[in-house]
């Protein structure tokens, strides 16, 4: 499972959520065993069987492994390349190509129903689970009750260990069958358990919504969400593009929308050089790499991607692995020679230079989120650089001497 990033969103993500501040070591005051009990009155008077928390929490002990993973940050940035190279490579397109025929008639059914193109579920399911092969062996159930009873997201946790259990009290799964990655994301969408109550679908009639082993409902249930969220399969996702040698950088970012026919007047181009569609399509421009890479005019259908997970590099990966699977060819963007990726460290210092400089980007915690790009992108102009908010080695030795 892939993650990471930003925008705000009303709907729930369909993985667990993700935040820019440092994990703290945070320990309950109170015994598992407690916590637990006084978990149970909540259940029961949320309307929970007892047969369901009894057998929901037969043995249940928190996974000291779950606490590990979730405490866990990488030491390193990923590169918008080194994501892409992982997500979207020949193996998988073959294989979702594969599928793609294998599954016909099943992909064009759901596809006509729901107004969701068969290619970008494929993207969706070789992304999430590598087509069904990568679910996660945890129990949803001890995970979630793991992270609910540790003090740092339970809120969000207890709300998803109840969730959880009204699947299992409506008889879809049982809690043993109830497998998951280490955070509670389930099947072979990695649905969380409030995002399956919302949009989980019994397609194929068996009275059950199993995303864990039937495919009708797993493909059901993917464009179902997308669908309810606002897809529109008259269009696709975007498109890479060429920009003028005198773009004006203030237009980069998901919050400044134009028509494709605007960005044509403002010198944006295929990245075949021909002119764009002459369409009202709203879209925004952005640059996972920087002003030295790949940049990207993303519609509509792009921000419905980041509903399903909030990473910038993610709701790519999706877009360009669709586009592959229907026969496109690869990004057409020369890839950086001398590339690599921040130290968390010197991510840190970016952060603490950009303060001293009265920048807010929030805490110095090594994690570029909204405001680190904001900050970045400030200081850039100030200092004539092309302010496209992309934190780099040149950056960071810019701020030194600063």
């Amino acid at each position: 499972m892939f993650s990471l990033i930003l925008i705000p969103t009303l709907i729930p993500s369909v993985q667990a959520q993700t935040v820019e501040n440092t994990p703290e070591q945070t320990v309950s005051q109170i015994s598992f065993e407690q916590w637990l009990n006084e978990f149970k009155v909540e259940a029961r008077s949320q309307g929970i069987s007892e047969q369901t928390l009894t057998q929901s929490f037969n043995g249940i002990q928190p996974i000291p492994k779950v606490i590990e993973y979730d405490r866990r940050q990488p030491e390193f940035t990923r590169t918008f390349w080194s994501y892409l190279d992982r997500a979207v490579n020949t193996q998988r397109i073959k294989k979702a190509q594969q599928l793609q025929i294998t599954h016909k008639e099943l992909l064009d059914s759901i596809s006509k129903k729901y107004g969701v193109q068969s290619r970008f579920l494929l993207a969706f399911w070789g992304l999430e689970s590598n087509f069904g092969q990568h679910t996660g062996g945890f129990s949803v159930i001890a995970a979630d009750a793991t992270l609910a009873y540790d003090t740092r997201r339970s809120d969000f946790f207890r709300t998803q260990l109840l969730e959880a259990l009204r699947i299992i009290d409506e008889g879809h799964i049982t809690p043993e069958k109830m497998q998951g990655s280490w955070a509670g994301a389930m099947g072979h969408l990695q649905f969380i358990p409030s995002t399956y109550n919302l949009y989980a679908v019994d397609e194929n009639g068996d009275g059950r919504k199993d995303i864990w082993h039937s495919l009708p409902d797993v493909f059901g249930s993917a464009a179902n969400y997308l669908g309810q969220i606002g897809w529109d399969d008259q269009y696709t996702w975007g498109r890479e593009v060429q920009l003028p040698h005198d773009f004006n950088w203030d237009f980069v970012g998901l919050n400044t929308k134009k028509t494709l026919i605007e960005w044509q007047q403002a010198g944006i181009r295929k990245i075949t050089g021909n002119n764009l569609p002459a369409l009202d399509l709203e879209a925004s421009l952005i640059l996972p790499s920087g002003h030295k890479g790949p940049a990207f005019l993303v519609y509509s259908n792009f921000r419905k991607i980041l509903n399903w997970n909030r990473s910038i590099h993610y709701a790519l990966a999706v877009g360009h692995l669709s586009d592959r699977i229907e026969g496109k060819t690869p990004l057409v963007s020369p890839r950086p020679v001398d590339e690599r990726p921040l130290h968390r460290t010197e991510v840190e210092e970016i952060q603490t230079l950009l303060a001293n400089l009265g920048y807010d980007v929030g805490k110095a915690d090594g994690i570029i989120g909204r405001k680190t790009r904001e900050g970045i992108r400030n200081f850039q102009k100030r200092v004539g650089l092309p302010g496209d908010g992309y934190p780099d080695q040149a950056l960071l030795l810019k701020l030194r001497k600063s």
